[in-house]
């Protein structure tokens, strides 16, 4: 009887619980769309309730084992993968006190209460007061703090919406650094909370008190088991250990078989980011932190575009006449008709060129989209392509930033998400990059990676590289067209990489503009 893995995948757009063997085959897999994905009490709001998550949660998982209820006796283990950046606020008995604020959210605190003049002192010296600032307006603590404070004054414990999950599931308020991003007061090199975070320079941007957050364990270590009210929701047996995983992109860089800093995971879905796997650690940006990776003693260095291809919906709603009530529903459009035209609009799309920046970048905090190169040739088609084009671009940007931070270049690329469906798009990376683009066998790759750090907590694997080997297998390399390597090359050093120093003024002027 083999033994099996359960991962559950809380992605921003569904959730999925998938059996997964030692071979990185997914035996059986549930899944269950939120409908709807978030609601906007505001524009630019994002919010949900995250037990309404954890309820479609316990649908696929009902139907899951309601399925294949032998396997019940093969499993060894639970692992989570979570989207991040996104808080839960909780009272004295652990009840929810208001709606999640989820990471796409565009509300920003207005922080009119300066930092301590040291931490500007600090941050200026360094050229990072924008960058600073702006993290600080977009923490959900901090608005809260401003427009609600009868809520925060509720607040016994501030966690990330995984703690959140593991709490329904095992009773304990515990998570691993892997699963948090910027908004919170951890030192990612430490993989700790900031001793006292209200005095750190770093940890005193978000507002949060150290005695309200939960406690942290390392990847691969237990959590909590499954308890007897958990089971009965979610049919998982009772007294399952579950261990200590990652994020969703930590976990989808692991199921891509990344753990080399020679190699690039690029995620292409609703949010895109590039990341690469150290035992260094490297931040892709000063004062932006490398993140803890799904295994313990390596890090992730990442930077992400938030509206990446969120945006594909946008196109599709806007010029592709489909009915898109959601733009981050993933079953809301099917592009496939315009991934089928890609081949019939040239490399570089005759000259139009995207940013893709449909919301703040970390590193770019007061940013505006744009779109250059119109013509009287110009069609839907064009527009289409040039979104894609222009994704891959601000990546390759990051991927030269990565390759001057780590003094050495990449040689290959390992492609995930819903854009990796297509060949079409695959290419255009491989052409854009320069480098082969590798898919795996499975699109499920967080789900993958999950279950890999499951194997690699039961001793099931003595290290990473043996997981590696025998649980991911790459199916399809797209290796770079050279003719349009050249196009791609000329337009990026000629164009691309010119636009944003020279656009930053009108950006900055238009933030401020459409922010009143």
């Amino acid at each position: 009887m083999e033994n099996l893995i359960l991962t559950v995948d809380f992605g921003t757009q569904s959730v999925r619980v998938s059996f997964f063997n030692r071979k990185g085959q997914c035996v059986a897999f549930e899944k269950e769309s939120y409908k709807p994905p978030y609601y906007s009490p505001k524009p630019g709001y994002a919010e949900q309730n995250p037990s309404y998550y954890f309820d479609e949660f316990c649908l696929a998982s009902q139907r899951l084992f309601a399925a294949h209820p032998e396997k019940k006796e093969q499993i060894r283990g639970v692992v989570m993968s979570c989207f991040r950046d996104t808080a839960v606020l909780l009272d004295k008995n652990k009840e929810v006190i208001r709606p999640t604020i989820l990471w796409l959210d565009q509300r920003y605190a207005k922080c009119e209460e300066p930092l301590p003049l040291i931490s500007r002192a600090a941050f200026s010296l360094v050229g990072m007061s924008e960058v600073i600032n702006m993290n600080r307006r977009r923490t959900a603590a901090n608005w809260i703090k401003e427009n609600e404070p009868e809520n925060w004054a509720k607040v016994d414990k501030y966690v990330g919406i995984s703690t959140y999950f593991v709490y329904r599931l095992t009773g304990e308020l515990k998570d691993c650094a892997s699963d948090f991003t910027g908004h919170y007061p951890i030192d990612f090199k430490k993989r700790a909370w900031y001793g006292n975070p209200e005095k750190n320079i770093k940890g005193s941007i978000f507002s949060i008190k150290k005695e309200m957050l939960c406690d942290l364990v390392e990847s691969g270590q237990e959590l909590g088991r499954i308890s007897e009210e958990a089971s009965k929701l979610t049919g998982i047996p009772a007294g399952i250990p579950m261990f200590a995983a990652g994020s969703d992109k930590a976990c989808e860089t692991l199921g891509t078989g990344v753990i080399s800093e020679d190699m690039l995971s690029i995620s292409l879905g609703t949010a895109c980011t590039i990341e690469t796997t150290s035992k260094r650690y490297v931040e892709p940006v000063k004062f932006l932190p490398a993140y803890p990776f799904a295994i313990p003693g390596y890090y992730n260095t990442d930077l992400q575009i938030y509206r990446g291809y969120w945006m594909i919906n946008w196109f599709l709603k806007e010029f592709g006449g489909q009915d898109v009530e959601d733009m981050v529903s993933e079953e809301a459009a099917d592009p496939t008709p315009f991934n089928e035209k890609l081949h019939t609009i040239p490399a570089g799309s005759d000259g139009v060129i995207l940013q893709p920046f449909w919301g703040s970048q970390l590193d770019k905090p007061a940013v505006k989209g744009s779109i250059i190169g119109f013509s009287d040739v110009t069609t839907k088609e064009h527009v289409y392509r040039a979104i894609i084009e222009g994704i891959d671009y601000e990546l390759r940007m990051a991927k030269e930033h990565f390759e001057k931070q780590f003094h050495h270049p990449f040689k290959e690329i390992r492609v995930a998400g819903g854009g990796a469906k297509s060949k079409e798009i695959c290419q255009i990376a491989a052409d854009i990059f320069n480098l082969p683009v590798t898919k795996i066998q499975t699109t499920e790759t967080s789900s993958l990676g999950a279950a890999m750090a499951g194997f690699l907590a039961i001793k099931e694997y003595d290290s990473v590289e043996e997981a590696v080997e025998n649980m991911v297998t790459p199916t399809e390399t797209f290796y770079p067209n050279p003719d349009n390597v050249k196009v791609y090359d000329m337009l990026f050093n000629n164009v691309y990489k010119k636009l944003y120093k020279q656009l930053k003024p009108s950006y900055v002027y238009l933030y401020n503009f459409t922010a009143r």
